[in-house]
């Protein structure tokens, strides 16, 4: 479904992505992991176009995204769930959910929402209230459920456990497990190593801007250099 070729990306001067080569099938979930620094988040702004790629190629279903700016990438079947989650505090909760849904104006729109509830309930019992007085946990719930709006093929997901308790962290890596079964395919970029290889299907390994390691989740996880480096084990 998606394959990033020898992609780089600036800050200025400044290169930070030296040629990532990585794939995604259809249907698994992927995750990219690697210290605080390593080029995580800016892999998935240069894949969803808010964040140019200086070289290398992204094909997304076979068509090539570079010269494609993001809001058409979200109408191809691209999502992004952002790092820091970057709701809109101001809107209500079922205002935001909306936004993630501006390409549609059909009835499935309702449809949308109402999975979405099903999905967080505790956003349907605050579905009028201000986004800006969630917890840190239900504005997650809320940054995926906007994204979810988008009907995306495939979501990229930065950074979801960032800041949240161990048990809210459980609740939302068992979403992005159950995605997978709703035919969502997911790309997880995420810093809790672990949580996110127990249930990806495949793994790469960011080091600074380079792809270190790859492979299945549970090879990632038998690998002593992984579990020194990365999980604490």
């Amino acid at each position: 479904m998606l394959s990033v070729e020898g992609l780089r990306s600036r800050y200025g001067r400044i290169e930070v992505l030296h040629g990532v080569d990585l794939e995604v099938g259809s249907g698994e979930i992927v995750t990219v992991v690697g210290a605080n620094g390593a080029g995580k988040t800016t892999l998935l702004r240069c894949i969803s176009g808010v964040q140019p790629a200086s070289g290398g190629a992204i094909i997304f279903r076979g068509e090539a995204l570079k010269a494609i700016p993001a809001h058409r990438r979200v109408a191809l079947g691209l999502s992004q769930s952002p790092e820091g989650r970057l709701i809109f505090t101001n809107l209500t909760v079922e205002e935001n959910l909306r936004l993630g849904a501006y390409l549609f104006a059909d009835e499935r729109v309702e449809r949308d929402m109402a999975d979405a509830f099903a999905m967080f309930p505790i956003l349907k019992e605050k579905r009028n209230l201000p986004a800006g007085g969630l917890s840190g946990g239900q504005q997650q719930m809320l940054a995926i459920g906007r994204a979810l709006m988008a009907r995306p093929a495939c979501l990229l997901l930065d950074e979801p456990s960032m800041g949240l308790a161990p048990i809210l962290v459980a609740q939302i890596f068992d979403v992005v497990k159950n995605l997978k079964s709703l035919g969502v395919t997911v790309l997880l970029v995420e810093q809790n190593a672990y949580a996110a290889l127990r249930i990806a299907d495949r793994g790469y390994v960011m080091e600074t801007g380079r792809i270190g390691f790859s492979g299945t989740a549970e090879e990632l996880i038998a690998d002593p250099r992984i579990r020194e480096a990365y999980l604490g084990i």
